[in-house]
């Protein structure tokens, strides 16, 4: 695909909002933006954000989920990129579920109610989902500020379920999970590009810009 002149909305959590670096300009929206010259680069991030629809709306920022969140988003867009799940694996209260689920309250589900919601509103844009970057104690919750009592998951179930109900409803996804090149486990690849084990720093965004362009205009 031509991104030449395109207009792109950006679906996503602190990361799609460019935590870590130290512009606006440097995080993935700018450089993109940038690098391939698009009309529009919108960036729909918020930090905390996550996927599934919480039981409790506790914040009424945090607990915006994306699919809250795509109702308000700018409707002439050629392309939609979708980036989260990192929240629903560190801190979210709603249960992974399972495939079957419809109701935006399980991650399952909230995927479902998603990608339909985009399909039918959206309907001459391209969808896209990235799944999270592996990420610092990805394989418990522990330390990520899960609730007691809450259902604790490894990360690699949510990059499951992103690829499992995307590969249903047709929609390209890029894993990062498996070739995303950073690390926030991996001491060598943390220090250089995500120095909180979760967010990139300059020299990340730089390097998640590459493996999403490259996505993008293979399409």
């Amino acid at each position: 695909m031509e991104l030449k002149g395109k207009k792109i909305n950006f679906l996503g959590d602190s990361i799609t909002l460019g935590a870590g670096a130290s512009e606006p300009s440097k995080c993935l929206v700018g450089l993109l933006k940038e690098q391939c010259a698009l009309a529009e680069a919108r960036n729909y991030g918020v930090g905390r954000t996550r996927i599934a629809r919480q039981s409790e709306m506790k914040d009424p920022v945090a607990d915006e989920d994306f699919l809250m969140r795509a109702e308000k988003m700018d409707r002439d867009c050629d392309i939609i990129v979708v980036f989260g799940g990192t929240n629903d694996f560190g801190h979210g209260q709603a249960p992974l579920g399972k495939f079957e689920d419809t109701e935006p309250f399980t991650f399952y589900g909230a995927l479902h109610s998603l990608i339909l919601y985009l399909i039918e509103n959206f309907t001459d844009s391209e969808i896209v989902f990235l799944t999270p970057m592996h990420r610092h104690n990805e394989v418990s919750c522990y330390g990520c500020w899960k609730p007691e009592g809450v259902e604790q998951r490894p990360l690699c179930d949510y990059v499951k379920a992103i690829k499992e109900v995307c590969a249903h409803h047709s929609v390209p996804v890029l894993d990062l999970f498996s070739s995303g090149s950073m690390h926030g486990n991996n001491p060598i690849w943390c220090k250089k590009y995500m120095p909180d084990g979760l967010h990139p720093n300059d020299a990340g965004y730089i390097r998640l810009a590459q493996r999403v362009r490259s996505f993008l205009e293979a399409l």
